[in-house]
């Protein structure tokens, strides 16, 4: 089923509407010593720790960070209509990179326009923009009515989701890629300065930074108390939270731009060598490795992990779909362009799109072809699935909204 970009531009005009103040708190979870008079101090710790796995875990009706969970597992919340319609389109005055943010209503993305946009869900109306510093590729997280993400001249921000009004921001020594990820209180997330950096989401104040041998593009996975990271310099390491202690680093002869999936303390990461590799985060060490057959081309794309599969986009034009448990090929489906974009998996279907302009929805079983839409642009940015819509961006700038026909 094969749709033409013209017939979404014409669906809504994007008016502007004012801005209001809102009061938020600062506290990252609102609970304070006396509300509940908790006393002992380690009920206190297993209460953050509960809060932060909370946050982990999601909803059908947000998808708030680059991969919709702290887990980076790329596996939606939410339902889609088996026969999608666009809703909605909003032109930003540039190209799309960043994956969107979904929480409460709205819908938040970047563009290399320097703008973050804040719109409507349901109509795509503009609420806010803000402009950053420079282009804006690294996808934002919301939590607590917060949105944080990095631009290209290396600035962090924190914006009030309501307003789109500043309450902080960090300066990096180099662009801010990496999109951030949320736990205990912190943000997380690498630069191209080769740090991977830890602030309070309180005030934007430094907790501690790590030094590595190169980018770092990636974003950051969380594992209970721990941080994954892999970098550009080929290394996967494993931080503690609390104070970015090095527990683990694992050396994957491979530079690595994809995010590291996490699933039942396994890894699952592309690299630009070809190959696709399963860690044991608890051994440190490679599981398994995937290559296909005779087509050698870097993944960029970042996995979407099920209980059963790993799904991950390649510069081979191909989506693969391989054994979890032993990185064995099930299917493979060729696209007509590269697949940069990260997949997303939607109860029995998978979502992606490709350089090719092409937005595809897969069964998950067999690769089969379900629906696809032609956007007429080149998609890099991935997937968004929340209450029952599908959001994704393109490089022509336009972003999309499609929902039930």
């Amino acid at each position: 089923m094969m749709k033409q970009a013209a017939e979404g531009r014409q669906l809504v005009d994007h008016s502007r509407i004012s801005r209001s103040t809102f009061g938020i708190r600062h506290s990252v979870f609102g609970i304070s010593h006396s509300t509940f008079g908790i006393r002992n101090s380690t009920f206190l710790v297993l209460l953050i720790i509960g809060a932060a796995w909370s946050f982990g875990s999601g909803s059908s009706e947000s998808w708030i960070l680059f991969r919709g969970d702290a887990q980076l597992t790329g596996v939606a919340r939410s339902s889609l209509p088996e026969r999608l319609k666009v809703a909605w389109t909003f032109p930003a005055g540039d190209g799309i990179e960043s994956t969107a943010a979904i929480s409460s209503g709205s819908v938040y993305v970047g563009s290399f326009d320097s703008y973050l946009y804040a719109l409507e869900l349901d109509t795509g109306q503009l609420r806010w923009k803000y402009k950053a510093q420079d282009e804006i590729k690294s996808s934002p997280l919301v939590v607590n009515q917060v949105i944080y993400f990095g631009d290209e001249s290396g600035v962090f921000h924190a914006l009030d989701a309501r307003t789109g009004q500043r309450k902080w921001s960090f300066q990096a020594d180099a662009g801010i890629t990496s999109s951030a990820n949320f736990a205990q209180g912190r943000v997380l997330f690498g630069s191209y300065d080769q740090y991977l950096y830890c602030l309070s989401a309180d005030d934007g104040s430094l907790l501690w930074k790590l030094e590595t041998g190169g980018y770092v593009h990636a974003t950051p996975a969380v594992l209970k108390q721990d941080v994954a990271i892999v970098g550009c310099d080929g290394y996967f390491r494993l931080l503690r939270i609390q104070d970015g202690r090095e527990k683990m680093k694992l050396d994957l002869r491979a530079y690595v731009g994809a995010s590291p999936a996490i699933r039942d303390n396994r890894a699952y990461v592309g690299t630009f060598e070809s190959q696709v590799l399963c860690i044991d985060v608890e051994k440190a060490q490679t599981l398994w490795q995937y290559e296909h057959a005779r087509r050698h081309f870097p993944f960029y794309s970042s996995a979407a992990v099920t209980d059963d599969l790993v799904l991950v986009g390649g510069r081979d034009k191909m989506l693969h779909a391989l054994d979890r448990q032993t990185g064995e090929k099930i299917w493979t489906f060729q696209a007509g362009a590269r697949v940069d974009s990260s997949p997303v998996v939607v109860e029995d279907r998978v979502v992606f799109g490709s350089t090719d302009g092409l937005i595809y929805v897969l069964k998950l079983d067999s690769g089969q072809v379900l629906w696809q839409f032609d956007t007429g642009s080149s998609i890099l940015a991935s997937p968004s699935v929340a209450s029952g819509k599908l959001v994704i961006g393109t490089a022509d700038g336009l972003l999309y909204c499609f929902a039930a026909e």
